[in-house]
């Protein structure tokens, strides 16, 4: 049980290999989220603390996932269209994913089985993760702690001042 996720390759919203070290160096919030949900208006939070902390090396990598009340049922392109047109996203967005069941993205298999978070299912859409620049896994926020609550902003400037 590894609680580094560097060794992953997701796919972009173009469906290309994406290797997770290739953000190595930056603090990172993974973010699995969905259009059609009671927490969707964290978008706007999300993209807050992105144009606050980007150019200090910390990056938003946001995972489309409908695994909860088929949520986020859209296609990719329509994702990317609602985030920018709705919230105005610039940070990364990524293909949709599974994050429950036998067909668990391997880097939610990582996020929810580790030394650090331990071994627990995503409990809904929203839920965070923030991860040091050499890639290992801080901590775990839950969907209802928003993107500006100070126990997460605490947590990213932390990461950020290391």
């Amino acid at each position: 049980m590894t609680d580094n996720i560097n060794d992953i390759i997701v796919k972009d919203m173009d469906g290309k290999d994406i290797s997770l070290i290739d953000f190595n160096n930056k603090v990172r919030l993974i973010v699995n989220v969905a259009s059609e949900c009671g927490f969707t208006p964290q978008y706007e939070g999300l993209q807050a603390i992105y144009n606050k902390y980007k150019n200090r090396g910390f990056e938003i990598l946001a995972f489309p996932c409908n695994d909860f009340g088929g949520q986020e049922p859209g296609t990719n392109t329509e994702i990317q269209e609602f985030c920018s047109v709705r919230y105005g996203v610039k940070f990364k967005l990524f293909d949709k994913v599974k994050i429950l069941g036998n067909k668990k993205s391997p880097l939610y298999d990582r996020l929810t089985n580790n030394t650090i978070t331990g071994n627990k299912d995503i409990k809904w859409n929203f839920e965070k993760f923030l991860i040091s620049k050499e890639g290992k896994i801080i901590s775990r926020f839950p969907s209802d702690i928003t993107p500006e609550n100070e126990s997460l902003i605490s947590a990213i400037e932390t990461e950020l001042e290391k």
